[in-house]
């Protein structure tokens, strides 16, 4: 059975709910429909045709599950996505708060060899520009350690691990600052009762409230190169 885009867009996401729950591999259908944007009855119909596939399991009051079939097709479909939003961003010169809706549709339609191709041209990132990680040609995610930065500690120097959050304005906004994907910064202090955070970014000290602290999650320099 050939495998359509929805049907990837689909496995991809019940992938993405099911690796942020990490104690739980079964993912609600109603959470499927509300990340989708569509009803309780799309979802069941594409649910079927993914169980008949042999792509999921679906357990009565559980959810769903991928299977190890389900898994790979999931995460070759998250590497090309990453991988063109890297290649729009590093090659193409676009901005990073410009490429996700892009990649979701280049992702479904460009071949392995063109992918493989952008991917040598970007570099061979292992991060899309957000800070997410690319996925293997075999298939296999690494793992990333950080923190919110709202919970990370004061005086210690971080780099930028992710930005989790897809809203044009408060990338652009973050760009602006400096901190994009990557970037050193050191955390000089935090006020009380979720006031702004003072960092310093190179040789300027800058302010950001503590709403927009909330997208962004640090580690160190060791943990970002994800080896």
């Amino acid at each position: 059975m050939t495998i359509s885009p929805a049907m990837q867009e689909y496995l991809a996401e019940t992938y993405r709910l099911a690796h942020y729950q990490k104690d739980n591999p079964y993912v609600s259908t109603s959470a499927l429909a509300e990340v989708m944007n569509v009803s309780a009855p799309a979802v069941t119909r594409m649910v079927q045709r993914l169980k008949d596939a042999g792509y999921l399991e679906h357990e009565p009051y559980q959810g769903i599950k991928l299977t190890k079939a389900g898994e790979r097709e999931a995460l070759m479909s998250i590497r090309r996505h990453r991988l063109v939003e890297r290649f729009l961003v590093d090659v193409m010169r676009f901005g990073w708060h410009e490429v996700h809706d892009a990649a979701d549709e280049l992702g479904m339609v460009v071949s392995d060899v063109v992918i493989s191709r952008m991917e040598e041209m970007a570099g061979y990132p292992r991060r899309c520009p957000h800070g997410e990680p690319i996925p293997t040609p075999d298939g296999v995610m690494p793992e990333v350690v950080d923190v919110p930065l709202t919970q990370a500690e004061i005086g210690k120097e971080y780099v930028v691990s992710r930005t989790n959050s897809h809203d044009a304005e408060k990338l652009k906004y973050l760009d602006e600052l400096g901190l994009r994907t990557g970037q050193k910064f050191t955390l000089l202090d935090r006020a009380p009762f979720e006031g702004p955070l003072r960092l310093k970014i190179g040789n300027e000290t800058h302010f950001i409230g503590h709403n927009i602290a909330g997208v962004i999650r640090v580690c160190s320099e060791e943990e970002f190169a994800l080896v």
